[in-house]
């Protein structure tokens, strides 16, 4: 198997960690991005309650605490992440309102009913958009929002290198119209939807990666899983360069219904 094919589980997790906990944002995105779709978030007081699931170190979660109204809760299963994340909180004063807890974002430690919105950047994937979109449901209130960034298509058809890296790396990536649809079916109305710039794949996320990547090769000299997992991320950087008009994350903003 070449570097190229590697998926991100073909790696060490501790060595995954490292990596992304020295990253402010774990994913594409963009301080812009998440004030964007935070706008369309309409329900908020002091006493809400938003869960930000796969939250990472929490680079969006500290906009969101900067921006938004009430209580946040980062959900990450590393806790290395959420120590970072907790650093984060208190060094920016907000550590009365943003606490980041060790979870899985597949069994929610949240009452059913309890949250006013759920929110989660470039993480649902981890148990898929559809399922994710279904079973977080459950724990919004009456009128609850749900705003996610997923990998999504651009086109109906694509060059047959970049359909079989997402193939390979995340088969369940499908078009925009196809994810609005599943977000209907999941019981929300589909408030909107917007196409994060370029500019939160090259400046916020493979910009900053660089630093990092030289920082791990410099750490371990000659180790042959650290060169092969800094190629995967320079593969990565150099498809979405090339075929970025094809595919890219989208923010989907959903409000509950009853069904």
């Amino acid at each position: 198997m070449s570097n190229e094919n590697k998926t991100i589980y073909d790696f060490d997790f501790s060595l995954i960690y490292e990596y992304f906990a020295s990253l402010e944002r774990q994913g594409p995105g963009s301080p812009e991005a998440t004030l964007n779709a935070l706008s369309f978030i309409d329900n908020l007081t002091d006493e809400s309650h938003i869960a930000d699931l796969g939250c990472g170190t929490g680079g969006q979660t500290m906009i969101l605490g900067g921006h938004a109204p009430g209580h946040i809760t980062g959900l990450e299963l590393s806790s290395d992440f959420i120590r970072i994340f907790n650093r984060n909180a208190s060094r920016l004063g907000l550590q009365d309102r943003v606490k980041g807890i060790v979870g899985s974002m597949d069994d929610l430690p949240f009452e059913k009913g309890s949250l006013d919105l759920i929110w989660s950047e470039g993480a649902i994937y981890n148990i898929g958009f559809e399922r994710g979109l279904t079973e977080w449901r459950e724990y919004l209130k009456p009128g609850g929002y749900v705003a996610v960034t997923e990998a999504t298509w651009f086109t109906e058809q694509r060059p047959a290198e970049i359909h079989d890296f997402w193939m390979l790396h995340y088969p369940a990536i499908d078009t925009l119209p196809a994810n609005v649809a599943q977000m209907q079916k999941a019981g929300y109305i589909p408030v909107a939807t917007f196409v994060l710039p370029s500019n939160c794949w090259t400046d916020h996320y493979f910009a900053p990666a660089v630093t990092a990547q030289q920082q791990l090769l410099a750490r371990y000299p000659g180790n042959k899983g650290v060169e092969e997992f800094v190629a995967a991320q320079r593969h990565e950087a150099a498809m979405y360069s090339r075929y970025k008009d094809f595919y890219g994350y989208v923010f989907y903003i959903g409000k509950k219904i009853d069904k």
